[in-house]
């Protein structure tokens, strides 16, 4: 892993203006919707005590200090106020498939951008963000902290990050995160969900972090990745692998092999999620963002026994 002290050098001008177009973006609608609708979702990791003052009538009974009372003989009970501060960490794929799509941008740019609503949005409500990028291995990692200057450091790494590795080593990523965030913790996970035969591994992972920390899987995807189009003989590669392969894509067959693998992946994907009581947002990289965002929080504000 690279230092995680340090920014990647050098940033081209190029990734400095897209961070500042970015933070254009996204600042207008942190403030008019996301920043309201995170804080409503999550809420602080419990209660903090504050004082012990005197009984008043109508206090709670149960807040009493029985210790203090007897001492003093006079009743009084605990003050707690609500722990608002969280740690946020933002867990990001950045194996090969993720630096694809067809309309508009990449799945890297579209994280980068949601990224940063999200970063700022945990700025906003005075709560630390950090960032894990991961390819085969961990690539970088920035401690959770507070600020405008540090949020807009994730954006920066993002978009000018050169990963090392070209696959997706997400079980050691979701270990990684286990070992470096100590106290319980909102995970956000972005990935394309495409592990081969790599799900039982991730399975296992994911299931042991749902068990100490609030974990929500964010899906990149591109239409075009689940259909192949009619084009003949094609040389292709996988990006992950660098394997080099002859398709017909002439064939009817090969083709519904192609989307029927594509669709076994989303359907494992949300099946996984559904039985470790994962939140899931899918993304695409042709469609606005902010529907899903929202809806996401929306859906999650009024779950029952949230």
């Amino acid at each position: 892993m690279r230092d995680s002290t340090k920014l990647s050098e050098p940033v081209p001008r190029e990734v400095l203006r897209q961070v500042r177009r970015i933070e254009l973006r996204t600042r207008g609608a942190v403030d008019s919707r996301f920043s309201g609708e995170y804080q409503s979702v999550f809420k602080g990791q419990g209660l903090e005590f504050v004082e012990v003052r005197e009984y008043l009538p109508g206090d709670d009974v149960r807040t009493i200090d029985w210790n203090v009372s007897a001492r003093t003989g006079v009743p009084h009970v605990k003050r707690y106020v609500e722990e608002r501060e969280l740690t946020v960490l933002l867990v990001v794929d950045l194996s090969a498939s993720m630096r694809f799509g067809t309309v508009d941008r990449f799945k890297s740019e579209l994280v980068a951008e949601v990224a940063a609503v999200l970063a700022m949005s945990a700025t906003r409500n005075n709560d630390r963000v950090g960032l894990l990028l991961f390819a085969d291995g961990i690539e970088r990692f920035l401690p959770p902290r507070k600020g405008r200057r540090h949020a807009l450091r994730i954006v920066r790494e993002l978009l000018a990050f050169d990963p090392a590795g070209r696959g997706s080593g997400a079980p050691g990523a979701l270990e990684y995160a286990m070992r470096v965030l100590r106290s319980r913790s909102v995970v956000f996970l972005f990935s394309d969900f495409r592990f081969g035969d790599g799900w039982t591994a991730f399975e296992r992972a994911l299931r042991t972090a749902t068990r100490r920390h609030d974990v929500v899987a964010v899906r990149l995807a591109d239409h075009r990745e689940a259909v192949l189009p009619d084009m003949g003989l094609l040389r292709v590669s996988d990006p992950e692998t660098g394997d080099v392969m002859l398709l017909d894509t002439g064939r009817r067959e090969v083709r519904e092999a192609y989307a029927r693998a594509a669709a076994e992946d989303r359907v494992r994907a949300r099946s996984l999620f559904r039985r470790l009581a994962v939140d899931e947002i899918e993304l695409h990289t042709g469609e606005r963002y902010a529907p899903a965002l929202l809806g996401f929080f929306r859906r999650r504000e009024t779950r029952p026994g949230r």
